[in-house]
């Protein structure tokens, strides 16, 4: 039985206590690994590592730090299908997933911020009356927590590593539960390259309880989360006791408004994608398909023929395009979603159904797969609409009017991200102005620049992250003042 361990200063090691939890495969519902199970000593010697570590790795030349940082992209490179095998297993996502999106952009994220940062300048301000300069430094902000999720594991857990790394902190991470694989990988590449020792560290085991620890902390200076929203109140109420840093990625329902002047083919083919791509368990998902009327039915029609198209079946399949769900668990939850609209009077118009096993090959008749999911006839208060779901199911809604749709895409405690489409791009920026929503994208989804502001309003984040913005956050700014 595999074994995946806990990876503080530098070293595998098993819980003080003893204590496991199985890892199971989700496409197959066998158990894999065997996951040490962290408690709060695990995360005191891990922040004690950090700590230790910080006071030489802080120090170090940037150049320096970008030098092992750009390395270490490379080794996850040539190492790319263990960490694509290791994320497959755990999420269930399809092999053609991970090896183009999940892995790359892990990466990438190394790359991206060991070089942006190099090239950062700080302003200086020059005060003539009082014969004064004044010019501001930066500093590494010290031991940094991030909780990371389980439905882009590598991709969104390097997205924080990376820069905090980059600029002079060490981290204690926290994988979810349900992928502890990939985390635990890059520790071993982390030594593969010279990382120092303490830098980097990832405690295992349930978030309620390493969560808890990492956010009261006293050593942890900043905490990164990814995640579910409440998830995201709990944590902030435990960090206000030591008064951290704090930037959150939450929860996210997600309009995709599409008028009637929309390139229709070219709109069809992304909002499949943003519909069920990773299975729907995306925070960006455009899960609130808005259609403008004249468009509707013919709308409705063709986006349930593509979803037919859509080959449901063994991750490890290259032509697989949708893999299982994370978990047993996590399917019952989307189902009930399924399950009360019907309960409300919705219509489903494709899916709706967990997969038959007897449809499935061999391998993966016990894995945790359902249907693409389309819906129609909701009212903005049934809860499929009202919810984030985050799986494989979307609603669809007609419109009249531009102040109308607007309106209700604004109708949510939600601001992650929004999409338009339409051939007016005067529209388009009108309508993307007027969303409440921390990205809009115009006529695409999914299209991502490394260096641009990311993270959500309302009840969807703090903070951004991104570029300058990530330095912003992991970093704490001085002014220096001095009489000339």
């Amino acid at each position: 039985m595999k074994e995946v361990l806990h990876f503080i200063n530098g070293e595998y090691t098993a819980s003080h206590s003893g204590k496991t939890f199985d890892k199971v495969d989700p496409a197959t519902g066998q158990v894999i690994a065997r996951v040490a199970s962290g408690e709060v000593g695990e995360v005191n010697a891990a922040v004690a590592a950090a700590k230790h570590a910080f006071d030489s790795w802080g120090k170090l030349p940037q150049q320096e730090r970008s030098r092992l940082l750009m390395n270490l992209a490379a080794a996850i490179d040539r190492r790319a299908d263990d960490f694509i095998a290791a994320e497959v297993a755990d999420t269930g996502k399809p092999w053609s997933l991970a090896s183009h999106l999940d892995i790359p952009r892990g990466a990438a994220n190394f790359v991206q911020f060991a070089e942006h940062f190099k090239y950062i300048a700080t302003e200086c301000w020059e005060n003539l009356g009082q014969n004064a300069l004044n010019y501001a430094i930066r500093r590494p902000t010290g031991v940094v927590a991030v909780i990371s999720p389980w439905n882009l594991p590598l991709l969104l857990m390097t997205w924080k590593v990376a820069p905090a790394l980059a600029a002079g902190n060490c981290v204690v991470v926290k994988p979810s539960r349900e992928t502890p694989s990939t985390a635990s990988l890059l520790g071993e590449v982390m030594n593969e390259v010279g990382i120092p020792k303490g830098v980097y560290n990832v405690v295992q085991g349930p978030g309620t309880l390493i969560g808890a620890a990492l956010s009261r902390h006293p050593d942890v200076h900043a905490l990164t989360f990814t995640g579910e929203t409440t998830t995201g109140q709990t944590i902030m109420g435990d960090c206000a006791q030591t008064l951290k840093k704090l930037s959150f990625e939450l929860g996210g329902k997600n309009p995709n408004i599409i008028f009637a002047d929309a390139p229709l083919e070219e709109c069809l083919d992304v909002t499949l994608r943003s519909s069920f791509a990773n299975q729907g368990q995306v925070c960006l998902a455009g899960s609130r398909i808005y259609v403008e009327r004249p468009l509707y039915a013919s709308f409705v029609e063709k986006l349930v023929e593509r979803a037919k198209g859509l080959k449901i079946g063994d991750p490890m399949d290259p032509a697989t395009t949708m893999g299982s769900l994370v978990s047993h668990g996590h399917r019952e939850r989307v189902m009930a979603f399924v399950d009360a609209a019907r309960a409300e009077g919705a219509t489903i118009a494709y899916g709706g159904e967990r997969v038959d096993p007897a449809s499935l090959p061999e391998r993966v008749k016990g894995g945790a797969f359902m249907q693409p999911t389309i819906i129609t006839d909701v009212q903005e208060h049934y809860s499929c609409q009202a919810q984030e779901i985050f799986g494989p199911v979307v609603t669809i809604t007609p419109f009249d009017r531009e102040e109308d749709v607007i309106a209700r895409a604004n109708a949510t405690e939600y601001g992650l991200s929004a999409t338009v489409w339409t051939s007016d791009l005067r529209r388009g920026h009108r309508v993307a102005a007027a969303i409440d929503a921390g990205l809009v994208w115009i006529n695409s989804w999914f299209l991502r620049d490394l260096r641009t502001p990311f993270g959500g309003v309302k009840g969807s984040g703090i903070g951004r992250e991104g570029g300058i913005y990530s330095l912003d956050f992991y970093t704490e700014l001085k002014n220096v003042c001095v009489q000339l």
